[in-house]
């Protein structure tokens, strides 16, 4: 394998500059490797069915013989509709584009032409997805791929062309030919073609299939690789101090749950031992799993270590950086903060401290595995939403220490058997009650049409002082999918709600306006806080106990728990209503399953029954780790096999220093430059 041709970056592609390259970075492309295994999700089949054998509401390809001019007719803000009729045989069929003007140059009278959309069967017209160019019409099937507003399908495709084109000679295998051979798999070329080039359903299944493997060997190896490495490590015992223990146990305003007692018990066993902990704390959205970890912290600043505490976004990290410090500082704990905008002087600061051990544990996101941050003598790792991260992010915060206890805590839980198997050698430890005194939430799924129901909710709670969070999937307009956006969503509570003070927060803001809103919000400053899935983990106001999370069938389940947890903080009523009109029976599904109950560990459950259905949405928030081409759930006994052979390959090559495994070696070094990049 070429490493220096295949792992340069994308400009050395022909005609990729800055800005197609910055483009790309937003789909976490930055190097031709990257572009040639970027795979679609999904395939449009090309091939022609004829009109008496097509099922009403069927999407197929449609090839005729333009019969009349293309018009373009307008309605509502950037919304139009552009139509034509096609001959085909005998038949006219009328074929519409919403929102493709731009259509119109290619449709020419007495031309043939392919349309690719959803056919209307009483109508005897069809919607159209997609103008097919006249080259593509008997390739059989048409990859789509995850784009954003940076970069359109179209360029995307070009691009990887051209990097098949100039670039496929240069890959090399990383699977072994042993276990190509035992599992019927392709070889690295043959999956670059055939996923991206498939001539049938059946040639894209097996190229598929293949990616899958090869994607989880990949991980599973790098992760064993870790593990293996990691079992030599023998722990150093914490002598933590039980006086001091007592202390921070009596200045708490409230009393631990059972399930917090029992789980602090756990941990603290592991820590006095002399094997390191490796621990998974699932705990449900509000359990209190922040207590917990804030006892392990103080636990080894007792016996004279520091902690570190890594989260996947600045909004949490402050806010656990405050809940700490506001807790630990009486006992003469020095606490830090971290993040991508912690200031110049302030993070040298830091930096100095953190080696001197002047500070004693430290806050922040990915900030703290930058080469910068060296510490005295770090014995315990906190890792909170470890899904977020990637497996040597993880492990470059773990080698700052000398074999540092770790936890790791998710709000999303998932079956232990599954754990063992995505996270390697782990203990998981369950909060499974809320703290006392908690209320549950009162969850309710509404339509559009109960609009005014929702308001008169809203209203009564904005007059008892209360605060409410009004939750949109995006940001800003767009033209593919018909839902408020925070924009929109921010002028219209604004007039609907004159004498309230609404706000608009959302994740391409400014870290430091970010947590002004925060600041603000918590102040009781704002009433209504306008927001994206930004605020989906680690806000905690007590007195925002009201939710409205908009087109809620766009969100997964996980991530409608996730949102749903930032209220119910205090001890009175808290209403989250999920306000969706699902067009389809899983979305409808998904609003029954998410208002019926508060228990996480069944939503879970819930939620992995409904992505062994092919849920599509919210696998980002699932608690798994996030795979471009593999389902942990539906593709399970691949992993399982996937685990089994790379357990087996570093055991008889820990290092991968065999010739026929250095192609894997370099691409897990490169996985783990993309990681800190990103």
């Amino acid at each position: 394998m070429n490493t220096k041709k295949l792992f340069a970056p994308v400009t050395d592609l022909k005609g990729v500059g800055t800005k197609t390259a910055a483009a790309l970075g937003s789909l976490g492309i930055y190097s031709i490797y990257d572009l040639l295994f970027y795979f679609p999700f999904r395939y449009d089949e090309l091939q022609t069915i004829p009109l008496d054998q097509i099922m009403d509401g069927q999407k197929v390809m449609l090839k005729g013989i333009v019969a009349t001019e293309a018009f373009v007719s307008r309605f509502g803000y950037k919304k139009s509709r552009l139509s034509f009729k096609i001959r085909i045989d005998h038949d006219v069929v009328m074929v519409n584009f919403f929102n493709q003007p731009w259509l119109k140059d290619k449709i020419t009278i007495g031309k043939e032409v392919a349309v690719y959309g959803k056919y209307n069967a009483s109508r005897q017209s069809l919607s159209g997805f997609k103008f097919v160019a006249s080259k593509e019409n008997d390739s059989g099937m048409a990859p789509i791929y995850s784009v954003n507003r940076n970069i359109r399908q179209k360029k995307l495709v070009e691009l990887i062309n051209l990097a098949i084109e100039d670039f496929l000679p240069e890959v090399e295998d990383i699977v072994p030919e042993s276990l190509r051979n035992k599992y019927r798999l392709l070889s690295e070329q043959q999956i670059i073609v055939q996923m991206h080039h498939p001539k049938n359903a059946r040639e894209a299944q097996l190229a598929k299939r293949s990616a899958i493997f090869r994607e989880f060997f990949i991980f599973q190896t790098e992760l064993d690789q870790l593990t293996s490495q990691n079992k030599h490590n023998r722990g150093i015992a914490k002598k933590y101090d039980l006086t001091e223990i007592a202390r921070l146990t009596k200045e708490l305003p409230f009393e631990l749950s059972a399930d917090q007692k029992e789980v602090i018990n756990e941990i603290f066993a592991d820590i006095h031992s002399t094997r390191q902990m490796n621990r998974l704390l699932q705990g449900d959205v509000g359990s209190g799993k922040t207590i917990v970890a804030i006892y392990v912290i103080y636990a080894a600043i007792t016996a004279g270590f520091q902690a570190a505490l890594m989260v996947p976004t600045e909004i949490l990290a402050t806010q656990h950086f405050k809940k700490i410090d506001e807790l630990l500082r009486p006992f003469g704990v020095r606490c830090a903060l971290l993040t991508g905008t912690t200031k110049t002087l302030e993070r040298r600061e830091i930096y100095r401290e953190l080696t001197d051990g002047t500070i004693n544990v430290v806050v922040g996101t990915h900030a703290l595995i930058q080469a910068k941050v060296i510490f005295k003598n770090l014995g315990v790792v906190i890792i909170d939403e470890q899904h977020r991260f990637g497996v040597s992010q993880r492990q470059t915060l773990i080698n700052k220490g000398n074999v540092p206890d770790v936890l790791a805590m998710t709000a999303t839980p998932i079956p232990r058997t599954l754990a063992l198997t995505v996270y390697g050698d782990t203990t998981v430890s369950e909060i499974r009650h809320l703290p006392a005194g908690r209320k549950q939430i009162k969850s309710s799924w509404k339509t559009s049409g109960q609009m005014k129901e929702v308001y008169q909710l809203m209203r009564e709670q904005l007059a008892q002082g209360f605060q409410i969070y009004a939750v949109t999937p995006l940001i800003t307009e767009s033209e593919a999918l018909d839902l408020k956006n925070a924009e929109e969503l921010f002028e219209k509570l604004s007039h609907d709600f004159p004498d309230q003070k609404v706000v608009l927060l959302h994740g391409q803001m400014p870290g430091n306006k970010k947590e002004d809103i925060m600041a603000a919000f918590g102040a009781g400053q704002i009433d209504i806080l306008v927001t994206t899935s930004v605020i989906e983990v680690g806000v905690d106001v007590a007195n925002a106990n009201m939710m409205v999370i908009y087109n809620a069938d766009r969100f997964g389940i996980s991530q409608l728990h996730q949102l749903r947890g930032r209220i119910g903080r205090g001890s009175t009523q808290s209403y989250c209503i999920f306000l969706a009109d699902p067009k389809t029976e899983a979305g409808k599904s998904r609003m029954k399953i998410i208002a019926s109950t508060t228990d996480g560990f069944k939503l879970a459950e819930e939620d992995l029954k409904m992505r062994g259905e092919g849920d599509l949405f919210g696998k980002a928030q699932s608690g798994l780790p996030e795979f471009q081409v593999g389902n942990v759930v539906n593709n399970y006994e691949t992993l399982v096999v996937a685990q089994k052979e790379a357990q087996e390959l570093i055991k008889k090559d820990p290092n991968l220093t065999n010739s026929t495994h250095k192609n894997l070696q370099q691409v897990l070094e490169y996985k783990q430059l993309q990681q800190e990049r990103t």
